[in-house]
């Protein structure tokens, strides 16, 4: 029997989720049974009330507000023990059309895909601003060339993943999900493919960031630091070399002007040389321990691999947890 969990995480949404609610299937090809999961991130209103009386299935809730990236690993992590083979992550707001699940959902059945991404086709939303489009455009050139793979839409949060898939996912990001589990599933020779899927009306403004350069910020660390730790070598030697081949042509010039006869008046270049080419060397010592450290993480995420097959392997019946 192939069980498909739907997981919402909200934040306040007490008056769009019943519009988000109405707009799922409630069948599928391939599909035996469809479950919905709320989780609650610490909200003030009334939105737990709202999804029990939606007739929500399970309901995880936050006594405080911990953010979305957190929100939606547990809501992964309850779907695993709730015997999911199939886990679709949609926003709250009633942003995606939930009729295109099973658009999600095909790359996955057919075993063409571990992960599908709904593309909104940025360029067609009339409600976003040329300059988050632009934005947007560029983000995801960056995350595609760091991940290795074809997504055009990464910030979409309207995806599925097999169960295979969410098993492996480990996310350690507090601000979002969305860039780091592809640059995860990138790196780890996971299939991901994207699908279009249609947008209603915007109903609310995004509560993910307060301004567009907090998230320009807030993207480009994450980015930076899933890459790195992937990926460390690669990223301490540019560095480091860079840093050592300019103290090497500070030396040049040093050896220029010591071959004119003039060197004694420029041995503050040399000193900046060497400073340079030993500083450039060590940075390229710490990637070999850093690239040693990135052996011992892909252990770790085998084993907490393991440990999650093993807590999940049997489809739990209980009530779900809060925290």
């Amino acid at each position: 029997m192939t069980k498909l969990i739907i997981q919402i995480p909200c934040l306040n949404e007490a008056e769009t989720l019943p519009a988000t609610l109405a707009d799922l299937p409630r069948s599928i090809p391939g599909i035996d049974v469809i479950e919905t999961l709320v989780i609650d991130d610490g909200s003030t209103d009334r939105t737990s009330e709202v999804a029990r009386a939606h007739g929500v299935h399970h309901i995880v809730r936050f006594r405080r507000n911990k953010g979305l990236a957190a929100a939606f690993t547990a809501g992964v992590d309850m779907a695993l023990k709730l015997g999911a083979d199939y886990i679709v992550n949609t926003d709250a707001d009633n942003q995606y059309w939930g009729a295109d699940i099973p658009r999600l959902l095909e790359p996955l059945l057919a075993g063409r895909a571990d992960i599908c991404i709904g593309d909104r086709n940025i360029r067609d939303v009339s409600e976003m601003s040329p300059t988050k489009k632009s934005l947007q455009r560029l983000g995801s050139w960056v995350v595609r060339q760091v991940s290795g793979t074809q997504v055009p839409d990464t910030t979409s949060g309207f995806r599925a993943y097999t169960r295979e898939a969410a098993l492996r996912m480990t996310i350690v990001s507090e601000f979002s999900y969305t860039l780091e589990s592809i640059i995860q599933a990138g790196k780890r020779r996971m299939a991901v493919a994207h699908v279009e899927v249609r947008t209603n009306p915007r109903t609310r403004e995004s509560r993910l960031f307060d301004s567009i350069p907090g998230y320009i910020k807030k993207s480009t660390a994450i980015i930076v630091r899933i890459y790195a730790s992937h990926e460390p070598l690669k990223v301490f030697s540019y560095i480091g070399g860079l840093i050592f081949a300019a103290g090497f042509l500070v030396s040049l010039r040093f050896l220029y002007f010591y071959i004119n006869g003039t060197g004694y008046g420029h041995l503050q270049s040399l000193i900046l040389s060497a400073v340079l080419m030993i500083v450039g060397f060590q940075i390229i010592l710490i990637g070999l321990v850093a690239d040693l450290i990135a052996g011992s993480r892909k252990l770790i995420e085998e084993l907490v691999y393991r440990v999650r097959k093993l807590e999940t392997g049997e489809p739990r019946t209980g009530e779900p947890w809060s925290e």
